[in-house]
């Protein structure tokens, strides 16, 4: 599960031993995700897009809008397009 840390500012989804993060900067009602960061030994097996589509599901909750600065999270909203109303 997807846990926010707005002291932090940041996603976490916690793993076996390790963290996948989605670092964030809020303007407003608006949250820029800057960086995406999974484990290398963990890449390639679907845990960025669960990370992705937990952030993007807790942006929705909270009304916030999304500008997504990290290559990876702009190509998720563009492969799932039932995100793009987030995009700001």
């Amino acid at each position: 599960m997807v846990v926010d840390h707005p002291e932090r500012s940041r996603y976490e989804l916690p793993l076996e031993r390790e963290i996948a993060i989605a670092v964030y900067r809020d303007s407003g009602n608006v949250r820029a995700i800057t960086h995406t960061e999974v484990p290398y030994a963990l890449r390639g097996k679907g845990i960025g897009g669960q990370l992705v589509a937990g952030v993007l599901d807790d942006i929705r909750a909270k009304g916030m809008k999304v500008v997504p600065r990290c290559p990876f999270v702009a190509r998720y909203i563009a492969e799932h397009p039932d995100y793009a109303d987030l995009l700001s």
